[in-house]
């Protein structure tokens, strides 16, 4: 991981241990190109977790973004899940 990405996550936990009381709800939120194995591997990611998952496609059809609302346990649940899509060729975070 390089130096931008760890300061990123390390000034995401910082801001969501001082605003939010947890367990809490998180909105994720993915651009992912529209490929079905793509969206389905950041939807696998949250599987079994009870999450709301909505999906919109772009007006060319070339990208999908994907919403997930999920409750997580802490903060460090939350940047464990960003970790783990990040693998997904192609993915942004929002």
């Amino acid at each position: 991981m390089d130096k931008k990405t760890e300061e990123f996550y390390t000034r995401l936990k910082e801001e969501l241990s001082n605003t939010s009381i947890w367990p809490s709800e998180y909105l994720y939120k993915f651009i992912v190109p529209s490929e079905n194995e793509k969206i389905k591997q950041v939807e696998e990611a949250f599987n079994d977790m009870g999450a709301v998952i909505a999906t919109h496609q772009s007006k060319t059809g070339k990208y999908t973004s994907i919403s997930i609302n999920v409750t997580m346990k802490n903060p460090d649940s939350v940047i464990e899940k960003y970790k783990e899509v990040a693998t997904i060729e192609g993915i942004i975070s929002l």
